[in-house]
């Protein structure tokens, strides 16, 4: 038989759980003690609404114990700690209603729906304006990549500065930056055709944006390496050693904001 839990007097299991603390939750949920916790039935308690430990896993508090910056990858972390309990505990708190007649499902659907919606507006603007960028590089890569520098000798039909190892590094990485945009469109366009419920804001939607912002930040890197190696012909017997420095100086801009997206990526 569970335990009642009144608002005064919680077991630590609906305590940690109300609090947001994972590392305590998980503690308790592997630790030797599992054993005699599941025994006194303290992870089928209850408070005084009948909201088990479910209920209270499903709840979105002002007073969060964690903010991510971005609603969507917020609403990952939201599923993610839920999950979580759902793990740890009996599969009948599934359908357990408390005072309300509500289950722990209804009271996560109730409390993030807002979240839900503010993240697919987040994630609609970003693959938006990252698909833009997306087209805008493709277009220049697949003029870049069918754009012989310097032109081919008329016999051979081969380039005339294939020699030069520029030459390399420009054929090379307008390809990079042709294949990695296109990956990036492609992958934004399934961003903005997706249904954004509650389950795709777990893997789906944060797997589809995390290759796609790494797909456009190495097709951008990649075009501008492109044009600096094809620059180089115009520039190597005027300026000569001092031609790096300046390509240096013209990718500091990406450089920087490529750095700047470096939390993104960490959350």
């Amino acid at each position: 038989m569970a335990i009642h839990a009144t608002s005064e007097e919680k077991n630590i299991i609906l305590v940690a759980v109300e609090n947001r603390q994972p590392q305590i939750y998980q503690l308790l949920s592997k630790s030797k003690l599992r054993a005699n916790l599941r025994t006194n039935s303290m992870f089928q308690a209850w408070d005084k609404d009948n909201n088990n430990v479910l209920h209270l896993a499903g709840k979105l508090e002002e007073h969060q114990s964690w903010l991510i910056p971005g609603a969507a990858l917020q609403m990952q972390s939201e599923m993610k700690w839920y999950e979580l309990v759902k793990s740890t505990v009996p599969k009948y708190l599934l359908c357990q209603t408390n005072n309300d007649n509500k289950t722990p499902a209804d009271i996560f659907t109730e409390n993030h729906k807002d979240l839900v919606k503010e993240g697919g507006e987040w994630l609609n603007k970003t693959s938006e304006s990252c698909s833009v960028i997306a087209a805008l590089i493709a277009t220049v890569a697949f003029a870049t990549s069918t754009t012989v520098p310097g032109g081919v000798k008329e016999n051979s039909g081969t380039p005339i500065l294939e020699s030069h190892p520029a030459f390399d590094i420009f054929a090379v990485n307008s390809l990079v930056a042709l294949c990695f945009s296109v990956t990036a469109l492609f992958l934004f366009l399934s961003i903005l055709t997706s249904r954004y419920q509650e389950k795709d804001f777990r893997v789906d939607l944060p797997w589809k944006l995390l290759p796609g912002l790494t797909s456009l930040f190495v097709s951008i890197a990649a075009m501008l390496i492109s044009f600096c190696a094809g620059h180089f012909f115009v520039l190597k017997d005027k300026l000569k050693n001092r031609a790096l420095p300046v390509y240096v100086v013209t990718c500091l801009p990406i450089t920087f904001y490529t750095i700047s997206q470096f939390p993104l990526y960490f959350d």
